[in-house]
């Protein structure tokens, strides 16, 4: 009786486990999302990630939508925060099935970024960005 009931139980944990390692390391979808990260901090009480805001304005003078991420790398984060200021391209991954907000607050979790050299303002029409070396003045 106490043997079946532990073979039960390290069967629960080892289901437990495989589902955990397959929701972790499969994507449901994977993607890009443009804009201006506006907003970056450390949190989680026991269970540390790096939750941000991207806005994405399509067309200059118009109302910015927020798209809300998680990061759980910390290479990645430091990426983000010295790409602050300017506008990036993140890549995404959207996790689904992750229980509680161990894992993060959101289901996209950024795993690149890139910064944009242009600012499209309509379809053909792109405005170059100063880099960051020709953007700050020369030290006297």
């Amino acid at each position: 009786m106490v043997k079946r009931l532990l073979l039960v139980l390290c069967g629960l944990a080892l289901l437990t486990a495989l589902y955990f390692w397959v929701v972790l390391h499969w994507s449901y979808s994977t993607g890009e999302r443009a804009g201006w990260v506006q907003k970056l901090s450390h949190k989680g009480w026991l269970c540390k990630t790096w939750e941000g805001e991207l806005a994405l304005v399509s067309l200059p003078g118009t109302t910015p939508e927020k798209f809300a991420f998680t990061i759980s790398d910390d290479a990645t984060a430091q990426e983000v925060v010295k790409a602050m200021g300017r506008r990036v391209s993140l890549h995404y991954e959207q996790k689904v099935g992750l229980p509680g907000s161990c894992f993060g607050d959101t289901r996209y979790y950024i795993t690149g970024v890139k910064v944009s050299d242009e600012i499209p303002l309509a379809p053909g029409v792109m405005v170059p960005t100063a880099p960051a070396s020709a953007a700050a003045p020369a030290p006297r």
